[in-house]
């Protein structure tokens, strides 16, 4: 008797095999990708969060309606410095939203505003950005010296800018900082390094 031999198409269901290294790398991935995740989440829970700019106190530097992400742990080793943008509770009012503005005067600093020009321990201060002629000096028309753990800020928008030189607002104390702003984005995508 012959072989017969099997003609045709089989219908009949392979069973796969189970390919382990396929399963152990793709397990290795997920197991990295949730890692980069919580260590992503702790770094920003630890190390900062963001917050939203009101106003336009802060033009051109920050719009009204972007958001900043704050650097909490910076002042935690280093002091807020001339030209830096930080973020703060005006009297550590916990009720109001943070305000965002520009170190001036760091303690110790004798701050005065004459003739719309800002000087600091007698001279003239020379701004990082392009500001206008201030309008109103506000309670810095008179000489302010500023206690060892007081900052004298000012908005980027001079004349449109609740800052230092207001009484509701005046000189604000360290304990008040929340931190430095320290990048920006907007919902059109406009991004980069406070400066």
């Amino acid at each position: 008797m012959g072989r017969r031999r099997k003609s045709g198409l089989n219908f009949s269901k392979q069973r796969k095999k189970f390919n382990i290294n396929l399963f152990k790398d793709i397990l290795a991935w997920m197991i990295e990708l949730i890692a980069v995740v919580l260590v992503a989440i702790m770094l920003v829970y630890l190390f900062g969060y963001r917050t939203g700019v009101v106003g336009s106190a802060m033009e051109p530097t920050l719009k009204n309606g972007e958001e900043v992400f704050v650097n909490r742990l910076v002042y935690n080793f280093t002091k807020p410095k001339a030209g830096d943008v930080i973020v703060f509770l005006p009297n550590g009012n916990e009720k109001s939203h943070y305000y965002v503005r520009r170190v001036i005067g760091t303690p110790g600093d004798t701050v005065q505003i004459i003739d719309g020009a800002v000087y600091v321990n007698g001279e003239f201060y020379e701004e990082s950005t392009d500001v206008a002629s201030i309008e109103n000096a506000g309670i810095a028309e008179e000489a302010i010296e500023l206690g060892s753990d007081e900052y004298f800020v000012l908005g980027d928008n001079r004349n449109n800018s609740e800052d230092s030189r207001y009484a509701n607002i005046g000189v604000i104390k360290k304990e008040y900082i929340e931190g430095k702003a320290w990048y920006r984005f907007s919902s059109l995508g406009d991004m980069g390094i406070v400066r």
